[in-house]
């Protein structure tokens, strides 16, 4: 089987990205990016962002996860430190984080390294999600092999009965964890695939060095 998509097709015209707009930290332009997709109203999550790990098979593995905060130090997502995704950051911390925002004709690239959010901000966090979110974060062995549906289902069921009235805590396995970017650049679609890339590099001073790629 195939199907030719070289007739997929589509100039990109919306906006520009010059260095004369750029500021001196490229979290403030990650901020300003992020809002003004908010506003955009061209998503449901646009907190969405693919995670790349090196693999304790050898592979590259990406995934998509949920972006839940960035500040000037990075990036924060949450996940089950046991799985595959965990495993991997464990044997290798570096890793790539790529937000793909289509309506606005934009890519953001992150190199960095990942590190484990302290516990108590871990705690805070899981502590603000729904109750059947705190449960599924327990019944799920994250990219273990399980024999069905009904085995989790099974599961959930046996803990709803066992925490009804109590508080859930969090598993000692699932938490946050904050990725420190050395590398973050910026994609912007223009026409004739004359695309802007805006490159922020972490300098040995701690200084961002930024530097324009050819698309």
């Amino acid at each position: 089987m195939q199907k030719d998509l070289g007739n997929y097709r589509k100039s990109y015209t919306k906006k520009q990205l010059l260095e004369k707009d750029a500021p001196e930290s490229p979290m403030e332009l990650f901020k300003r990016w992020f809002h003004e997709l908010e506003s955009s109203g061209s998503t449901d999550e646009p907190n969405t962002v693919t995670v790349s790990t090196n693999g304790l098979d050898g592979f590259p593995k990406s995934r998509v996860v949920l972006l839940k905060r960035f500040t000037y130090e990075g990036f924060v997502f949450y996940t089950n430190y046991q799985s595959e995704k965990g495993r991997a950051i464990a044997a290798d911390p570096k890793i790539c984080l790529s937000f793909f925002w289509p309506y606005l004709e934009r890519q953001v690239i992150v190199k960095g390294e990942a590190e484990k959010l302290a516990e108590n901000l871990s705690d805070g966090y899981f502590e603000s999600r729904p109750e059947g979110s705190k449960l599924g974060a327990i019944v799920s062995p994250q990219s273990e092999v399980i024999p069905s549906r009904d085995y989790l289902e099974t599961r959930l069921k046996a803990l709803e009965d066992q925490y009804e009235g109590k508080e859930i805590e969090r598993p000692a396995y699932w938490g946050g964890y904050l990725v420190r970017p050395s590398s973050v650049e910026f994609w912007q679609g223009r026409p004739n695939r004359l695309h802007d890339r805006l490159r922020y590099t972490l300098g040995q001073d701690l200084d961002w060095i930024l530097e324009r790629l050819a698309p």
